[in-house]
């Protein structure tokens, strides 16, 4: 068992990704090796802006944790006894949508990766990192934004220049892909919407889930949390049940018969 909480960081509020008002970002560690749980800890204690309000042993006690103390972010490994960070990760993402999770260890293959950043992860290190990285990524991920290690960008970028095999259908093309939104549309897309976030948040409304549109448009789940991230941020809905009120009010989707 590990201890529960800490409540040490916290500093002038000047790095390491404080909140409104100069809040410290609250962080809850997850590691099942005891000296780098416990080393992570003792390193985000040195960072202004960051305070540390617990840490687990496992996935399981990581969810446990996160209900309890509400952290801003959690610092996540991945290979994990009883409950993995992936699984973690996607019950966090679920159940405290609030929380966001930076996964933070040894491997960096795909294997590893996509399946993270698929579960909800908004950030991505490996643990040679320092602690001015991990402090910048959980920064970026409070802001909303990615925290990915350098090293990892370069592995995204590749496997885009690529071209993932799940991203298209074995026998088509990806400029075959078929449209699915309504005949009519406004003559720009509101919001700066792209046509395939147009064509994601047509589907939403058609109450389509996201393992449903990504087989619809022959793309990965991944790309499609991608594209309702995206879009929900530029229309400045909350919840799948704002972005389907939005798209019949644009026209993007029509309101059932």
């Amino acid at each position: 068992m590990t201890d529960d909480a800490f409540g040490r960081g916290g500093g002038d509020g000047t790095a390491g990704g404080s909140g409104p008002a100069g809040r410290p970002t609250r962080v809850l560690v997850a590691d099942d090796q005891t000296v780098v749980r416990e080393g992570i800890v003792m390193l985000l204690g040195l960072l202004p802006g960051i305070e540390v309000v617990g840490a687990a042993a496992d996935g399981e006690e990581a969810v446990r944790l996160v209900a309890r103390y509400e952290p801003d972010v959690v610092l996540m490994d991945l290979r994990m006894p009883r409950c993995d960070g992936v699984e973690a990760t996607r019950r966090i993402r679920a159940e405290h949508p609030a929380t966001e999770v930076v996964i933070l260890t040894t491997y960096a293959d795909d294997e590893s990766l996509f399946p993270a950043l698929q579960a909800g992860a908004r950030g991505y290190l490996t643990k040679d990192v320092g602690g001015e990285e991990i402090a910048r990524a959980v920064a970026d991920v409070r802001s909303g934004a990615a925290g990915l290690s350098p090293q990892i960008q370069r592995r995204l970028l590749e496997r885009l220049s690529a071209g993932a095999p799940e991203e298209r259908a074995p026998d088509r093309p990806r400029h075959a892909l078929p449209s699915v939104l309504p005949s009519v549309l406004p003559s720009v897309l509101p919001d700066g919407l792209t046509t395939r976030e147009a064509e994601v948040l047509a589907l939403i409304a058609e109450g389509l889930s996201n393992a449903e549109i990504a087989g619809r448009l022959f793309v990965s789940p991944a790309t499609v949390k991608t594209h309702i991230n995206n879009l929900f941020a530029k229309t400045a809905v909350r919840d799948r049940a704002q972005a389907v009120t939005y798209a019949f009010r644009q026209g993007i989707a029509r309101p059932p018969a």
